[in-house]
């Protein structure tokens, strides 16, 4: 599909500590419709934020998780936001957001009426929603991945760990998994999540990791101007 970007939006631009964050929400939607005028389409998928944890960490600490019950929990967080940007999105978007990246039919009918965005969310344990960013990319034949996280680039060691780690704007998908190995686990930290990183290798995608609020910088790279952040391909 032609003009199409696939986000996997970062659930702590959403839900973060504090609450849910309808400032930066505000200034994201008015930005994608901006996009959307320009005759842009968009495949958004969000991830749990600060609700998934809140209500793993709860759980925790009355019965001992099973990584399919922090999975779950998650997974459920992600079709909470899902449907808080599908209701910002109204006009726009699908009325059903997408839980199955698997069909490619299914996936096709989200843009039958001329709708412009499809609102996608977790699937099923073992899959980030970053991995389901990929497979979207990959059934929608997009060639780029844009992940928008709370960080700026991604660095060759933890910045808040190391003084001297240095910022990549550039980095191979083989640099890349060095850094964050290849086993997922609800609840991991990562830039882009392991598995998902060795299927958008596998098919050859580029995927940009840059920070969500900056929007001015997302809107940058929409343009084709330099931005801040790190593409991986």
């Amino acid at each position: 599909m032609k003009n199409i970007y696939v986000i996997s939006l970062g659930g702590s631009l959403v839900a973060t500590a504090e609450g849910i964050d309808w400032r930066f929400l505000k200034k994201f939607r008015s930005l994608i419709l901006s996009e959307i005028k320009k005759g842009s389409k968009f495949v958004i998928i969000v991830g749990g934020g600060d609700t998934a944890r809140k209500y793993q960490e709860a759980s925790g600490k009355v019965v001992k998780l099973t990584n399919d019950d922090r999975d779950w929990i998650g997974i459920h967080a992600t079709r909470l936001n899902a449907h808080l940007l599908k209701t910002i999105f109204r006009q726009y978007a699908h009325p059903r957001i997408n839980k199955n990246p698997n069909t490619k039919a299914d996936i096709r009918k989200h843009f039958a009426r001329g709708e412009k965005i499809m609102v996608a969310a977790g699937w099923r344990p073992g899959w980030s929603t970053d991995f389901v960013a990929t497979i979207l990319a990959e059934r929608l034949s997009a060639k780029t991945v844009i992940n928008l996280s709370n960080i700026d680039y991604v660095y060759d060691k933890d910045p808040k760990k190391f003084k001297g780690a240095k910022k990549k704007e550039e980095m191979s998908w083989h640099e890349f998994r060095k850094l964050v190995g290849n086993r997922w686990d609800p609840g991991l930290n990562a830039p882009f999540d392991p598995v998902a990183s060795r299927r958008a290798e596998s098919l050859g995608l580029e995927v940009a990791i840059m920070n969500g609020k900056a929007i001015n910088n997302l809107k940058n790279y929409f343009s084709g101007k330099k931005f801040k952040g790190t593409i991986i391909k």
